[in-house]
């Protein structure tokens, strides 16, 4: 072979390997480019999802979805949506701007949500509803509903009184209902029926000044939920904390509602 040739074989092989090697680089740059387009559109598309209930209510409360993988190829994610019924929303527009003086009002709140949950076939047979009340005027208005998620979200923590709680922080912005008193402002908690212990602990950490309860622990166990050890001397706790008790307000509406429940929905301990 020529020198000439040997040369135009070592051009011809050198071009074939860059261009081997620029092709390869292209591909794999493809691949990356389309990889961060699927990322990226996943994650639109989950947060448009999220966004699309959004309301002044927070209908959701929605961080950024952030994966890391483990060495198992599994994932784990830093982030949960809660989210409230589609009616939910409707059922605090109506009521956000009466004002409420009584306990049987405020009561017929919370039981109102606790049926619905029940007609939507949206969760358990238990609404909450948290009242801002002025301390001066005695007039309440409603700030936070909740009403049991937990088997429609899978999250054994989202009874409706944990749910209430935690809308109503997000939207007060603070970890205790208490930051408000000096203000002139207290909230009360209403629940269509008496909290299990997770709830009851929940409701003495909230900093709410006023538990207000509807149906029993019996009426609920009687359907057959289990309320968890709760005992007189929890709810001596709270008044020794602060929050004062009321129970059996409206109790035969409420256990009216766990009854119809029980005919027909899932009763779960959790």
């Amino acid at each position: 072979m020529t020198s000439s040739s040997a040369s135009n074989t070592a051009t011809s092989n050198m071009t074939a390997s860059t261009l081997g090697a620029t092709a390869a680089i292209l591909v794999g740059a493809a691949v990356h480019a389309l990889a961060i387009g699927l990322l990226y559109k996943t994650k639109q598309k989950s947060q448009n999802n999220a966004l699309s209930g959004k309301d002044h209510h927070h209908h959701h409360h929605h961080h950024h979805n952030h994966q890391h993988d483990h060495q198992d190829g599994s994932t784990c994610s830093d982030s949960i949506v809660i989210t409230l019924p589609a009616w939910a929303n409707d059922f605090y527009e109506t009521h956000k701007d009466m004002t409420f003086t009584t306990e049987e009002e405020m009561m017929k709140v919370a039981i109102g949500l606790a049926d619905r949950n029940v007609d939507e076939k949206t969760g358990g047979p238990f609404g909450t509803a948290i009242f801002e009340c002025d301390t001066t005027t005695g007039v309440c208005k409603l700030f936070s509903i909740g009403m049991n998620q937990v088997v429609t979200l899978n999250n054994s923590t989202l009874h409706g009184e944990m749910t209430a709680i935690q809308f109503g922080q997000k939207k007060l912005n603070n970890f205790t209902f208490g930051a408000n008193k000096t203000l002139g402002k207290e909230y009360h908690l209403y629940t269509s029926c008496e909290p299990c212990c997770q709830c009851l602990g929940g409701t003495l950490w909230s900093g709410v000044s006023k538990l207000v309860c509807a149906a029993s622990k019996f009426d609920a166990e009687a359907i057959g939920f289990d309320e968890g050890p709760v005992f007189g001397k929890s709810y001596d706790a709270l008044e020794s904390a602060g929050v004062k008790v009321v129970r059996n307000v409206l109790r035969e509406e409420g256990a009216k509602t766990l009854k119809r429940y029980g005919e027909t929905g899932l009763i779960y301990n959790a």
